[in-house]
């Protein structure tokens, strides 16, 4: 079966559901209107309340989303076939995940920017409101581990990613400064900011040569340093760091995915896994495993968390949660789709294919999942020209710039969750953002 086809078939798909089921969502259930209030001009406060345009927010909720879970779910996957993970990414995005989030962030804006949590408090009881923050506590807690781990392995794998990472940090605080300290538009200076970053990949093995003490640090090493971190991320202001970065990460995303699509119409390579294989050895049942592995990539409770921690305070327009809510969980689905032909038509054979995904333990490790789709879509960009090894650089600096914006949202909303939980038990220290991200 030809990949590209495949492809085009599922854009076109999204495509028709966004113009009209999210139309129908937006007219005949949520009733949006462009005048409602919305919290984020009603509790302005310049560090978590703060109204954005439309473009920036996309990229800042879209990054924050679409970290490696979609990538690493439907990499493993498709050890039962591609069939059964492609039609999942496809009908559970349009009918299921990108629903879900657009539900959570109108009901967050019209309960003035609280989380689901304090929402489910509010229409059902108090007991349910702490039972619910305790286990978001607890969930969040796992995903801040899972993604520091990703980019710690990614980093070891590929420590040419390590130098424009951070150069995109600087980059962003520097970009954040520029906005909404000197007023100066944010679009010239995103696209310097960007070219920055693409040339820093270039360099990214230079720089780890001379200072080769980078490649000694392990995956756990790094992920102390992410830590760190992430604890600035979430109590600097929300303008100063994480939206720059995200908008930056959307220009970076959607470059990569143009590239990948690029890459795939110009190989037009066929699928090297089966279409079904519904017993590989040593794997669990189909039924439910499909869903569970192939989480963020369809639906995610995860996401309505960032809708109604993060995005919902954000928001300068009531209508506006259409295209970041449904259409960003549309963007995810998107990368789910790539994730899943770059695991199966990435391969240059089948045999190659089966010496990857012949077994569950073959296919289980993290760094054979993130290498599936690394390597498979540096062999996409490889086919426009680009050499291999910088095709692949970029992608692993796309797959950690992804789980770095989860990773720094995570902490911001275990923070104010937190915080939540201080308020609900008058624990006054709680209160302190610093007290609370620490």
């Amino acid at each position: 079966m030809n990949a590209a086809l495949l492809a085009v078939i599922v854009l076109v798909f999204f495509a028709v559901a966004y113009r009209f089921y999210a139309g129908f969502l937006t007219c005949k259930v949520f009733s949006l209107a462009e005048d409602e209030p919305v919290p984020s001009r009603e509790f302005e406060d310049g560090v978590d309340y703060v109204p954005t345009p439309r473009h920036v927010l996309w990229g800042h909720h879209y990054t924050s989303i679409a970290g490696a879970a979609p990538i690493v779910g439907p990499a493993l996957a498709v050890i039962w076939g591609w069939v059964p993970a492609l039609l999942w990414v496809a009908i559970g995005t349009v009918f299921m995940g990108a629903v879900h989030d657009y539900s959570a962030l109108v009901i967050s804006l019209r309960h003035k920017g609280r989380s689901i949590g304090e929402i489910a408090g509010q229409v059902i009881s108090p007991r349910v409101r702490t039972l619910f923050l305790f286990i978001i506590c607890f969930l969040i807690w796992i995903v801040l581990a899972v993604f520091a781990y990703i980019i710690g392995t990614l980093f070891v794998s590929y420590p040419a990613s390590i130098f424009p990472i951070n150069v995109q940090i600087i980059v962003a605080v520097a970009l954040g400064w520029l906005v909404y300290r000197r007023q100066v538009g944010i679009f010239v200076p995103s696209l310097v900011g960007y070219v920055v970053l693409l040339g820093a990949i270039f360099y990214g093995n230079a720089f780890v040569e001379s200072f080769p003490v980078l490649k000694e640090i392990s995956a756990e090493g790094w992920v102390w340093f992410l830590m760190v971190y992430s604890f600035v991320a979430s109590v600097l202001p929300v303008w100063l760091l994480l939206q720059p970065r995200d908008y930056l990460n959307s220009h970076q995303l959607v470059t990569g995915l143009f590239l990948l699509t690029a890459g795939l119409l110009v190989l037009q390579p066929v699928m090297q896994a089966p279409a079904l294989n519904l017993r590989p050895e040593g794997a669990p049942p189909l039924i439910p495993f499909l869903f569970i592995t192939i989480a963020c990539g369809a639906i995610s409770g995860f996401h309505g968390l960032v809708a109604s921690g993060t995005t919902s305070k954000q928001i300068g327009c009531m209508t506006d949660a259409r295209a970041i809510g449904y259409g960003g969980m549309l963007g995810e689905g998107i990368l789910g789709l790539l994730a899943v032909l770059a695991s199966t038509a990435g391969f240059a054979s089948a045999g190659e294919w089966q010496s990857h995904y012949g077994s569950w333990g073959a296919a289980e490790g993290l760094s054979s999942k993130l290498g599936a789709f690394v390597n498979g879509g540096g062999r996409f960009i490889e086919a426009l020209g680009v050499p291999f090894e910088t095709g692949t650089t970029f992608i692993a600096v796309m797959v950690i710039a992804f789980a770095a914006t989860s990773l720094d949202t995570g902490a911001r909303i275990l923070r104010l969750v937190i915080s939540e939980l201080g308020s609900a038990y008058a624990v006054r220290p709680l209160d302190n953002r610093y007290i609370a991200g620490l």
